[in-house]
């Protein structure tokens, strides 16, 4: 008899922002050490249908996946803990699922009666979250938001009806508020999260709580009393040093052990191979006493009010660490706002950097600032490396300082532009001037052909491994390309703007080096500079692909090239 997946249910209490993504791929990775098929859904209660038009600054990272689906930055931490592609279908929203229902009754799917929530935006809610499941041995679903919101109300309704149609557990990520001024932890909001989860017709079989220090024992007893939920099956998770040390953490207090005892099962594997090298990651990463390389990213997005924003270049982040890893290197990162840089004080600011990188962006704000950082880079022989956007504005200061065209620039920064180095792509204007923005951009893998003989090929072939790794795997087999004698590479995209063409001739003879292009030539896909220590720019975004134990290898060789 073929067995049922089993669910595990992560849901918020008291706040968001929690780490209900983290814990959710923690327990995946250490399910799947566990020798287990596992996989997981990300469930964001928002009415629209992807996160492709928020705001950055407010939602953080728009993370893309193989089949071009514009998820929520958890879908990234899904694929880096569990090591696998993910598609659109594995992220759930109040969008999606409304726009089903109602196309299913101008379709006469309901026979003439009138669509409703229950049964039928809960039975579409199941319908999306069951043909996800289908051949794996655990399911975890994170549900976005927090307790008592009535955005996640169906969500967690169909969570409940699951739960009587197959083997489901239910875990609560809760946080505990420290009062300063009594030196205490407080546990009633979590009471009080844990009945409302109640009144939704789900008692929570698990809890994880966070705070800024570890819980101390008296409250987890107090937990575990007036929540009644076994005290087991209560695990902590302070604030770390790094995400990574999560699964660590929850293996410590044997949650492991405990959810398999929850299902009456046993553990498939008991190597301990993926924790084993996870565990040496971390331990590198944590290492006190290691050499650190100082790297600045010069963005737009580094500024949300008074604070810094860390997640809305969140992928980038960790591919550097991840490409740290085999360096034997640790990581000091600096946020450098754009807008911050001027003529008069770049040099200054940029000075003692070993590395400087230029990631994702849009529109014109910012880009004197990027240019200037770029500028400096390739004057001062400094590593540098220019993501997407950063790619685009090497080739416009490389435009106007070396190839002579002073008034270069991107018609994203200025239409009127007449030397526009990057131009809108062709399909894509229509889109623009019908104001279509939502899944309309280049998304996805796509593959880019590595021209012989460059920077870029020496990177992939000296850091590159096995064929099974995510920057070899296209859409789809029909999509795979082959080109006898050169190398193809997947990689994944988030554009609208590109090359010109009309000026690839001017600024080769310039000196500038076109590594990557689309198999049939027409779209530049990656470019560099000779005689350079490391200057490489790529329209593709090698960090959606870079994980822990598989570090991107443009990533590695930037490192390796600050370390030089």
């Amino acid at each position: 008899m073929k067995s049922k997946p089993r669910f595990v249910f992560v849901c918020g209490g008291v706040i968001s922002g929690l780490g209900k993504g983290i814990t959710s791929a923690s327990l995946g990775f250490l399910l799947k050490n566990a020798g287990f098929l596992v996989t997981s859904i990300k469930i964001d209660p928002y009415v629209s249908i992807d996160a492709g038009t928020m705001r950055p600054q407010e939602h953080g990272e728009v993370f893309v996946t193989k089949d071009g689906g514009e998820i929520d930055q958890d879908l990234g931490n899904y694929e880096r803990f569990l090591h696998e592609d993910f598609t659109k279908e594995h992220n759930i929203t109040t969008g999606k699922v409304y726009a089903q229902v109602i196309d299913n009754e101008r379709h006469f799917v309901y026979q003439g009666r009138d669509a409703e929530v229950i049964p039928d935006v809960i039975n579409e809610i199941k319908r999306r979250i069951y043909k996800v499941a289908a051949k794996k041995d655990f399911v975890l679903v994170e549900i976005g938001g927090t307790v008592g919101d009535i955005e996640n109300m169906p969500f967690l309704i169909a969570a409940r009806e699951i739960g009587r149609e197959h083997p489901a557990a239910y875990l609560m990520v809760t946080y505990l508020p420290f009062l300063r001024t009594v030196g205490e932890l407080k546990t009633k909001p979590t009471q009080h999260a844990v009945m409302l989860l109640r009144q939704v017709g789900i008692n929570p079989d698990f809890i994880v709580t966070r705070a800024e220090e570890p819980v101390d024992e008296p409250r987890l007893d107090t937990i575990s009393k007036r929540c009644f939920v076994d005290r087991d099956r209560i695990f902590d998770i302070p604030d770390l040093d790094s995400i990574y040390r999560v699964p660590q953490v929850l293996v410590d207090q044997g949650v492991v052990r405990s959810l398999l005892k929850f299902f009456k099962i046993q553990a498939k594997d008991h190597s301990n191979k993926l924790l084993s090298r996870w565990n040496d990651f971390v331990s590198l990463q944590s290492n006190p006493k290691i050499r650190k390389v100082k790297v600045a990213l010069v963005g737009k997005y580094v500024q949300h009010g008074n604070h810094s924003h860390n997640d809305t270049y969140i992928s980038v982040l960790e591919a550097l660490r991840h490409a740290c890893y085999p360096n034997k290197v640790g990581l000091n990162l600096i946020m450098i706002s754009a807008e911050d840089l001027n003529e008069q004080n770049y040099q200054e600011k940029l000075r003692d950097f070993a590395g400087i990188l230029v990631p994702q962006g849009w529109g014109s704000r910012g880009a004197a600032g990027k240019l200037l950082a770029i500028q400096y880079a390739r004057e001062h022989q400094i590593p540098y490396l220019g993501l997407c956007y950063g790619m685009q504005m090497a080739t416009i200061e490389f435009a106007r300082n070396v190839a002579g065209i002073k008034d270069a620039n991107s018609a994203e920064i200025d239409e009127r532009t007449k030397n526009a180095v990057i131009h809108v792509m062709p399909d894509q204007a229509k889109y623009l001037a019908e104001k279509q923005y939502g899944g309309t951009i280049r998304l996805g893998a796509w593959p880019c052909l590595i021209k012989p003989q460059t920077k870029l090929e020496e990177i992939y072939r000296q850091y590159d491994g096995e064929k099974t790794l995510p920057w070899h795997q296209p859409r789809s087999e029909k999509d795979r390309v082959e080109v006898k004698g050169q190398l193809v590479v997947y990689e994944r995209h988030r554009h609208r703007y590109e090359f010109n063409n009309d000026y690839r001739e001017r600024l080769e003879k310039a000196g500038l080096v076109i590594s990557g292009t689309s198999p049939d030539g027409r779209l530049v896909e990656a470019i560099e500079l000779k005689n350079h220590p490391f200057f490489v720019g790529t329209q593709f975004h090698p960090e959606y692909l870079s994980r822990p134990l598989t570090p991107h290898p443009i990533f590695v060789a930037f490192i390796h090239s600050m370390i030089k």
